[in-house]
């Protein structure tokens, strides 16, 4: 009992390790190590729940509860303070009593956490452009902060006092108005890159050029399943970048205007003082832009991405418009609550059984394929229910994080195959390479071919990631190619 007591009192800690900080390779190869280890620590504790059970023969899960003093006839998660709503979630409520199964079944959630994360983590320490894009975007200043400082040097009190202040001024608001411009290029990037994108990766670099020298975490999935990111000490899911995104470019283009209304100002101001004196100064006149902004959620994005479908096989997304809605409302179309009710239900079982197939990786290609499938079942389902159920907000969050969970899996897919044809071909090479010095031993040009082939099957063993499946496989197979290619060398 007293190690289950520990245990737990380092839950917290544990649990706010689980996040991915997207950035410095180094970085994320250290988090890797700390998501490994409050895995494993989380499986003692689950392991030790296992044997306090057993011994107390517990026949109901509501007898064994955790209440926050720390004697020995009761435990309780300990209260971890300043957690985010966003994110309570991920803590659980420190203030309600909670079963023994029900803790075994939310460590089995953060475990799951960690493998989603270590995916994500191999997939961009595997990916050099994509690293290398991360490390561009760490150099520039987050959209939300350029923005504001634009804003604040613009709403800044001018006075029109002489010519040169005058041409000044006037080249300051004509670099503040460049800088707007390449800054609405930069929203339609990340817009469409989250909106659009079918690879997480992908969703990724849009989040990180959104966020700039801020640089984002991982943080969970909400109790809607849909990912959380940290930015500034700001947590938000993907849609709500997606109504900065719009709110952002509202206010830009607002900005914009009033500041070709003070150029305009500013240059009649320029023309008075040439036909006039440029040495005396005019009246001082006070102008000031007052950019608005709205504390209103955008809801359109935030439909754009949960009503986004991935075709399987043509790469494409599939986007609901919103007249289908307005249409079927003017038609007097009734959608058929049960048949929703029931296609929700199916999905989340489909949802289930994805997330249980894929636990504890390293699987083969079958496996992962299967998941896929089920992934893309469920989205189908949850794609079909009509908006006016009662079932229809909680099936688009749902949507948008299966939809992340089948990009995933479906990288992981491309992988594994690819992984699994390096093996193959490497093994044919290798079959022809003895072939040739079994058939001519004393051939020089014949050795030399098959010198050749054992090399490409080298290339090909080495270039297969460690995280897939044949990767052991590999690794054995390796080291008798080397010995081989070496022999004949």
């Amino acid at each position: 009992m007293a190690n289950l007591e520990k245990l737990v009192s380092e839950l917290p800690t544990l649990i706010q390790s689980l996040k991915l900080t997207i950035g410095d390779s180094n970085q994320i190869m250290k988090q890797i190590i700390l998501i490994n280890n409050a895995q494993e620590q989380l499986r003692n504790l689950k392991k030790l729940i296992a044997q306090e059970l057993k011994f107390e023969n517990i026949k109901s899960s509501a007898i064994a509860t955790l209440p926050r003093t720390a004697t020995v006839a009761s435990l309780f998660i300990p209260s971890v303070e300043l957690i985010d709503p966003a994110i309570a979630e991920k803590f659980g409520h420190s203030k309600t009593k909670i079963s023994l199964t029900e803790l075994q079944s939310k460590i089995d959630g953060w475990i799951e956490w960690g493998y989603f994360l270590q995916a994500i983590a191999t997939d961009i320490l595997s990916d050099v452009p994509f690293v290398n894009k991360l490390n561009s975007d760490i150099n520039h200043l987050s959209i939300r902060t350029k923005f504001q400082i634009i804003a604040e040097n613009l709403t800044n009190n001018l006075f029109f006092e002489d010519f040169n202040i005058l041409e000044r001024q006037i080249q300051k608001i004509s670099n503040y108005q460049d800088e707007l411009l390449e800054l609405q290029q930069k929203l339609n990037y990340v817009f469409n890159t989250i909106k659009n994108s079918r690879s997480l990766l992908n969703i990724l670099l849009g989040v990180s050029a959104f966020c700039g020298k801020s640089g984002f975490a991982l943080e969970w999935l909400d109790d809607d399943h849909e990912l959380i990111i940290s930015s500034d000490g700001k947590f938000q899911e993907l849609t709500d970048i997606l109504n900065d995104c719009d709110y952002f470019q509202e206010q830009i283009a607002a900005l914009i205007i009033q500041s070709d209304t003070l150029r305009e100002q500013a240059e009649q101001a320029l023309k008075k003082i040439e036909q006039g004196s440029s040495k005396e100064p005019i009246i001082s006149q006070h102008l000031e832009i007052v950019p608005k902004f709205s504390t209103q959620k955008i809801v359109r994005s935030a439909l754009v991405i949960a009503s986004s479908l991935l075709i399987l096989g043509f790469g494409a997304w599939k986007i609901k418009e919103q007249s289908l809605s307005l249409a079927q409302e003017g038609s007097g179309f009734v959608p058929d609550v049960g048949a929703a009710i029931a296609k929700f239900k199916s999905a989340q079982k489909l949802g289930m059984e994805a997330a249980s197939l894929v636990q504890k990786p390293p699987h083969p290609l079958k496996v992962w394929q299967q998941a896929e499938s089920k992934w893309y079942q469920a989205i189908i389902l949850l794609d079909s229910i009509p908006n006016e159920t009662s079932v229809s907000d909680r099936a688009k969050k749902k949507l948008a994080y299966y939809q992340i969970n089948y990009k995933s899996i479906s990288q992981i897919v491309l992988v594994e195959k690819q992984a699994l044809a390096n093996l193959e071909l490497a093994q044919k090479l290798a079959i022809e390479a003895n072939l040739f010095v079994k058939n001519s031993p004393y051939s020089l040009p014949i050795r030399r071919q098959a010198l050749e082939k054992w090399e490409q099957a080298i290339n090909l063993l080495e270039a297969i990631p460690a995280s897939t499946f044949v990767s052991i496989q590999a690794k054995e197979t390796l080291t008798i190619y080397k010995t081989n290619y070496a022999a004949i060398r």
